[in-house]
């Protein structure tokens, strides 16, 4: 099944799919209430990698989304492509060998840890990489994809 960007047919002014996925290429990165320096800062992000979704678009400023639904403007230098996840839940979540729950555990990641999206398979499992380890989370256990995404 296609992603739901690309199910949606939207595209912004860049010419790329709305919405789509990126993530911080700063470690501290201003949303704005609008897209331009003149419009007041409503925040200030201090994490480098944080995956975003880009909303829209207006010239060189994507109005993005947050993994907690706060939505605002960041200058298009501030993002990159890469695509990253955070680790969400109440309690840790187990980075596993292999996609499926009975699959040999590789580490144990915290909620808010963020991982590089390494590619995705089906509709339920993907892999990551967290610092030296990398292995399979299940889709519902992290921010940074939409569901039924094929990634890789």
């Amino acid at each position: 099944m296609a992603p739901v960007w690309a199910q949606s047919g939207k595209v912004g002014a860049s010419g790329l799919p709305l919405p789509r996925f990126v993530s911080f290429r700063a470690v501290e990165v201003n949303l704005r209430s609008g897209p331009g320096v003149r419009y007041p800062i409503l925040w200030v992000f201090q994490r480098r990698g944080l995956p975003v979704e880009i909303v829209d678009e207006f010239d060189t400023w994507r109005q993005i989304r947050d993994a907690g639904g706060t939505t605002g403007w960041v200058h298009q230098s501030m993002l990159q492509g890469r695509r990253s996840v955070l680790v969400q839940g109440q309690g840790e979540q187990i980075l596993r060998k292999q996609p499926g729950l009975g699959a040999a555990p590789v580490a144990r990641l915290e909620p808010g840890v963020v991982a590089r999206l390494d590619h995705c398979t089906d509709e339920n499992w993907c892999r990551v990489e967290v610092q030296s380890f990398s292995g399979w989370l299940p889709r519902d256990t992290f921010y940074g994809t939409y569901q039924n995404e094929i990634y890789e």
